[in-house]
């Protein structure tokens, strides 16, 4: 015979075990809880942390750009401006734009124009040296790569003497007699982009090399076996899989270029550049004239330190407009871009 005492023991027994086994079950989840959300806790402190860090220098010009220029220097002024005003960005942009109105489309142009000769540049060289089997190919791979090292400062005396006294093996001077000056020209800005040369072209064909790098030789040998030559796979198959490196390397090269004031100010000085005009206009030896620019033209009696700073925030604001609204524009695909660009690879 069963004895009812032991299978009540032996239930009971079974019910404690489980509820223990529930109890258990239930802490570790609790825990695994309450890690992740000190985890997310932590990252969103980290977080916030980093965009007050960013976004400090930006929410400090606020009440500098927008007071009023007799109250700036204020002490008592610090997060809201006392007076709204807009009288630094008018004396800012006619220090900027009063030569030339079209300074700024010139410049995004200029930067346009240079973004997509190295694209283009960068591209087949990359592509060369990632899937073109030739001697030496390491060699100018590590050429390459020196001269992404190499300051520009130590090329700099011999690309300038080079453009100063331009010919190409000799034609020019036997054909005029003489040969070229090609400096406070743009050819000679085009010409270092078209060779390579251009403002960080290595690290563009570092990005190109490794995005063709780990694209697979199926594709290449698909597109030979259906009848395209070296030429038709690059155009019509490795292009097109290379969109991600090409707004990637389009982007930085548009931005650089932009704010470039080394390149320009050696080998075009005297084009209408807006970076130039802003390194120029902004400098402490022009304090006196826009302090009487700003008496003469706009009525500002009092003019110190504070004003000035204010007046040249306000055009450094004008300057960046367009490369901001480029990043509210394309930030998300930019982001997703740049991880399959293959940088990080």
């Amino acid at each position: 015979m069963i004895d009812p005492k032991s299978n009540t023991h032996d239930y009971n027994l079974r019910t404690e075990q489980e509820n223990l086994a529930y109890r258990n079950l239930a802490l570790y989840t609790m825990k695994q809880r309450m890690v992740r959300l000190a985890g997310r806790i932590a990252l969103f402190v980290m977080i916030c942390g980093l965009s007050f860090v960013i976004l400090y220098p930006f929410l400090r010009l606020l009440p500098l750009v927008f007071n009023h220029l007799k109250d700036v220097g204020t002490p008592d002024i610090i997060w809201i401006p006392r007076r709204f005003s807009t009288q630094s960005f008018q004396v800012a942009q006619y220090l900027l734009f009063s030569k030339d109105s079209l300074v700024m489309v010139k410049s995004l142009l200029y930067a346009l124009t240079i973004a997509l000769i190295q694209t283009a540049m960068s591209a087949m060289t990359g592509y060369s040296l990632a899937r073109v089997d030739f001697r030496g190919r390491q060699l100018v791979f590590a050429l390459v790569l020196l001269t992404f090292v190499i300051p520009p400062q130590a090329t700099l005396i011999s690309q300038y003497l080079r453009f100063k006294d331009f010919d190409v093996l000799g034609i020019l001077r036997w054909l005029n007699g003489r040969s070229v000056d090609l400096i406070n020209r743009p050819m000679s800005l085009y010409l270092l982009a078209i060779f390579g040369f251009g403002l960080k072209q290595s690290l563009f064909i570092f990005i190109f090399r490794q995005f063709f790098y780990g694209i697979p030789k199926e594709l290449e040998e698909a597109a030979l076996i259906d009848g395209c030559g070296f030429y038709g796979t690059y155009f019509r198959v490795m292009i097109p899989n290379a969109i991600p490196a090409m707004m990637t390397v389009m982007v930085f090269s548009f931005v650089w270029n932009y704010g470039d004031n080394y390149y320009v100010n050696y080998f075009h000085p005297d084009g209408p550049y807006l970076s130039i005009i802003l390194d120029r206009t902004f400098q402490e030896t022009q304090f006196d004239f826009i302090k009487s620019l700003a008496w003469n033209r706009f009525d500002i009696l009092s003019f110190n330190t504070f004003t000035f700073d204010a007046i040249k925030q306000a055009a450094l604001i004008t300057y960046l407009t367009p490369l901001l609204a480029l990043y509210f524009l394309i930030q998300r695909r930019f982001v997703e871009n740049f991880e399959r660009s293959g940088i990080v690879g």
